[in-house]
């Protein structure tokens, strides 16, 4: 991933605010959100019981699948780690490509680097 583009448009930044807003309101490790190829979003947090562990991006990626989702256009993940988990790259690039736009910023919503899945 590269340093953060200029500016981010109306609608990444929609996706910062509810990641952010879901990771605050949960606690989680991270947050993340999403925008299909039908401008539909999903936001979800880091899911960590006993019994089930799901990324935040993961959550995401299961919600647009079972909604009908052909495909994703941008991601944004809000942690402390200092990368996007390859795991979560991957299931982003064999749901909707490796060119799906991945925003990874800090969990005050700054966004601090940008690249695609396939990165």
């Amino acid at each position: 991933m590269s340093e953060p583009r200029a500016e981010l448009s109306a609608e990444d930044r929609k996706l910062v605010t509810l990641a952010r807003a879901t990771r605050a309101r949960t606690g989680a490790a991270e947050g993340a959100a999403v925008r299909d190829s039908d401008g539909r979003t999903y936001a979800a947090a880091t899911v960590d019981l006993p019994s089930l562990r799901v990324s935040a991006v993961g959550v995401c990626v299961a919600m647009a699948v079972a909604s009908g989702s052909s495909g994703l256009e941008a991601v944004v993940v809000l942690t402390d780690a200092d990368r996007v988990a390859a795991p979560d790259l991957a299931a982003i690039a064999e749901f909707a490509g490796p060119e799906v736009v991945v925003y990874r910023g800090d969990p005050r919503g700054t966004v601090t680097a940008t690249g695609t899945a396939g990165a």
